[in-house]
């Protein structure tokens, strides 16, 4: 009988184990309930504008100070800097784009941009989450002004006797 015991383990721990292999590639348990997943921005959000900055002949600093310092900078290929961008959203398209600007010097030679950069307007549409805004009334219509009820007579409220207490008194602030 222990003989058979360890296979019979081993089968039913296989099967719990490929069970939970299926779990994780539908994303979800039993379809009823996801995990919560993160929007994952990585890299230099470089936009249409920022790129018409950069033209041959600015300086290293410039670039830097417009783009942002690079994601990637290559030791063996010190006139060459990467700028990439991805943003993974879950439900989303993945957004990736990438800016060469290569250098003669201290100088900018060229600058490469496969694909079309957005704009920023674009660019913030392209990130922001669409929110159902209800607008907020502020003022009532006549109508429903003539629809309230009149206001309630407010009672004037007792008038207070003066509090009693000793009579203090006090020294001069100032030597006069």
């Amino acid at each position: 009988m222990p003989r058979l015991l360890a296979p019979v383990a081993l089968l039913a721990a296989s099967a719990l184990l490929a069970g939970c292999e299926s779990l994780d590639r539908t994303d979800s348990l039993f379809g009823l309930i996801t995990p919560y997943r993160i929007d994952i921005v990585q890299g230099n959000a470089i936009t249409k504008e920022q790129l018409a900055l950069i033209k041959p002949g600015v300086t290293r600093l410039q670039v830097r100070d417009v783009l942002g310092t690079p994601l990637l900078t290559d030791p063996f290929h010190a006139d060459r800097w990467d700028y990439l961008f991805t943003l993974r959203r879950p439900g989303a398209e993945l957004q990736r784009r990438s800016v060469v600007v290569f250098f003669d010097g201290d100088r900018v030679k060229s600058v490469e941009a496969p694909g079309e950069l957005p704009t920023e307007r674009e660019f913030v549409a392209s990130i922001s989450r669409p929110q159902k805004v209800t607008p907020v009334k502020l003022e009532l219509t006549e109508a429903e002004r003539k629809a309230l009820p009149p206001p309630a007579a407010v009672p004037a409220p007792p008038a207070e006797p003066a509090p009693q207490g000793p009579a203090r008194a006090y020294p001069p602030l100032e030597p006069g």
